[in-house]
């Protein structure tokens, strides 16, 4: 097993090679935002690194970059493993580029022991998956399986380019972005690794953990409006502010979700006043709102509840209100028959096949649309993600990458027999 370990050592390191500049838009910390000059930068690195492994790189119409390491025959249905390459503000370095590069790893492993499989095995690294430069997030998965809307090219960014624009800064053509879906047949299976972002495996003592489902997600925007006014001579019984009550609003969805239950979550990640003066009182608030369940009904009964408390609240203040919805992502289950084998993979690694659910969504649930899905976890530090405190240990991706080649050595006996 040593040649696997050194595989996952290096996966490793290249994920702290491509933590900061010119992988990264800012100094001291990470920061690989969609369509880029530091996603460039790694999508031409990645692009070498695949070829290194023995496969063809190309970029498809949605800007990923897709390897394929050609089966027995030339026109072999694929195996797809991959994640994604992009990262919140400030982020860590194993979220989404670890698949990446395990994936790498493991190509270079079939291709070095000179092995051609009854299929292909191509590895994908999506462009944008956290939504980190525009609203709506998993654009590029959405684009492979055939569910994108054409819609998200009016999208813009914090500085107002369009998504239409940045495919054309980058040498993308916005009109093509649909022609990124694979047809049908040509993707067979999906397989994702990624850190657990979770604290459950570290708890347990455990290294990997077999994803059953991925949790239903909604992203909402909401937007309070009143009156600015200046600071100092403005009553208070007099003024129509919309600070207070949008903070009231975001108590009211901490306390519909603490309530829940089926892993009920609600997040607040984004907030802002406008117009963002320290002696104006705002004339509008704006913040994000991110509610996620293992159950897509209660998701959404928390969804209603919270909306149905921030009108009453808008209404007893005098206020306008909207509440927007972003994204919708229905609740993902995994392939039951590919999370079988790749129980049985991570047993051969002599971990015992702990079952558990994602919290978090992943490309996975959007690409179930086009073929079945497995998801492999690794555990990570603290179970701290979307953090530069995220870390991951060399030995725990030596067991990953052999877990996902045991997992290729199951799919390579299922279709032969």
């Amino acid at each position: 097993m040593a040649e696997t370990f050194e595989l996952g050592t290096r996966a490793k390191a290249r994920c702290d090679l491509m933590g900061v500049p010119p992988y990264s838009e800012a100094e001291g910390m990470l920061v690989r935002r969609f369509l880029t000059p530091a996603h460039r930068e790694a999508l031409d690195t990645l692009a070498f690194w695949m070829e290194q492994a023995g496969m063809s790189a190309r970029r498809d119409h949605a800007g990923n970059l897709v390897g394929r390491y050609e089966g027995a025959s030339p026109d072999a249905p694929a195996l797809l493993i991959g994640s994604h390459i992009d990262s919140v503000r400030n982020g860590g370095r194993y979220d989404g580029a670890l698949g990446v590069m395990l994936g790498i790893d493991v190509v270079e492993a079939l291709s070095a022991a000179g092995r051609r499989l009854p299929f292909a095995v191509e590895v994908i690294a999506f462009g944008d998956e956290e939504g980190s430069r525009f609203p709506a997030s998993m654009a590029c998965s959405r684009a492979v399986a055939g569910t994108v809307d054409p819609m998200v090219m009016e999208m813009t960014d914090g500085d107002g380019v369009s998504l239409a624009e940045a495919f054309a800064a980058f040498g993308l053509d916005p009109t093509r972005l649909e022609e990124a879906a694979r047809k049908p047949g040509e993707v067979f299976a999906f397989l994702e690794a990624h850190i657990e972002q979770g604290p459950v495996l570290e708890a347990e003592g455990l290294a990997l953990g077999v994803v059953t489902a991925i949790a239903a997600q909604k992203r909402l925007m909401v937007r309070f409006t009143g009156m600015a006014g200046h600071a100092g001579t403005t009553p208070m019984t007099l003024r129509k502010d919309p600070g207070p009550a949008a903070a009231e609003a975001i108590l009211a969805l901490e306390r519909i979700c603490t309530a829940g239950h089926d892993g009920l979550v609600g997040t607040v990640g984004r907030i802002t006043a406008l117009p963002g003066a320290f002696n104006v009182i705002p004339g509008a608030v704006e913040y994000s709102m991110d509610i996620r369940s293992e159950v897509a009904a209660t998701r959404d009964a928390a969804a209603l509840a919270v909306t149905a408390e921030i009108e009453a609240i808008a209404a007893r203040r005098g206020l306008e209100v909207s509440v927007t919805l972003m994204q919708d992502l229905a609740a993902s289950p995994c392939d039951p028959g590919l999370t079988a084998l790749l129980e049985t993979a991570v047993a051969a690694t002599g971990q015992p096949p702990r079952r558990l659910p994602s919290g978090a969504g992943h490309d996975a649930m959007v690409i179930a649309d086009l073929c079945p899905t497995a998801m492999l976890f690794i555990r990570c530090e603290g179970g701290i993600s979307h953090n530069p405190r995220e870390a991951v240990t060399e030995a725990d991706c030596a067991l990953a990458a052999q877990a996902m080649l045991h997992f290729i050595d199951q799919l390579e006996r299922r279709e032969r027999a």
